[in-house]
């Protein structure tokens, strides 16, 4: 079986996962004794061994759909937003006050991977609700890296996941002074979990919200974890799809 919690696992933060993951373990009764962060998120996601799994609503609604079963939606507490939700920051360097009709025009947008909801196609829509397209973009594999490819102006702008942003801010108080949050784009259904297809979800589901109301006050601060939410499938399909880069 595998098991792997990686779409927030950050250095600061993989303590916490581990106890996160030996409280579902331990309510589920069975399950790895670690979390797998060895393979490739695709290979994780699409294994017929797969046991849990957190994944982006774009790849689900995209290329997951039909293949993997839905376990629930973590719900982050995200002000102003549904439970389960969450929503992207457009981000720029403090001190650049072009907005984003400007850097739409001009500037180049990071994004972490064309199958992004948070990093490509929530920033696509807010540049798209302008009538405008993003002409320059740079590539950069991950949220934090497009981070730092705006401190670095190597880009100009990117659209960062809010959890992400929130735990790298809360890990990184200085170097985050250098960034500037201008925009956050319309909630969409957050990042789902998920086990393979034919696996019962419902006892997953209850070994997960087991665990985060057994959590730590220290790690629930660090994870950002509220509770479990349950979006339907169909909810995260009436997405569009936007086109990749």
């Amino acid at each position: 079986m595998i098991a792997s919690l990686g779409m927030y696992d950050m250095p600061h933060a993989r303590d916490a996962y581990d106890r996160f993951w030996d409280g579902i373990r331990d309510a589920l009764g069975y399950g790895p004794e670690k979390l797998d962060r060895t393979h490739d998120s695709w290979g994780i996601w699409q294994s017929p061994d797969l046991l849990l799994a957190q994944t982006c609503g774009l790849p689900f609604r995209a290329r997951l759909y039909g293949q993997v079963t839905l376990v629930g939606t973590p719900d982050y507490g995200l002000r102003d937003c549904p439970s389960g939700y969450y929503y992207s920051y457009i981000i720029r360097r403090r001190g650049d006050d072009r907005d984003l009709r400007s850097l739409a025009r001009s500037g180049i947008l990071a994004y972490n991977d064309g199958l992004s909801q948070s990093g490509w196609a929530a920033p696509v829509a807010a540049a798209g609700a302008l009538n405008l397209t993003v002409p320059a973009t740079l590539e950069t594999g991950a949220h934090v890296a497009s981070i730092h490819a705006v401190l670095e102006r190597r880009a100009d702008f990117a659209g960062i996941d809010a959890i992400t942003y929130l735990m790298w801010q809360h890990a990184n108080p200085e170097t985050a002074r250098g960034i500037e949050t201008f925009i956050r784009t319309d909630p969409t259904p957050g990042l789902p979990l998920i086990t393979a297809k034919g696996r019962d979800p419902a006892p997953i589901a209850h070994a997960v919200r087991n665990a985060i109301a057994q959590m730590s006050a220290s790690d629930r601060d660090i994870l950002h974890l509220k509770g479990l939410a349950r979006i339907d499938a169909d909810t995260y399909r009436a997405l569009p799809i936007p086109a990749m880069p």
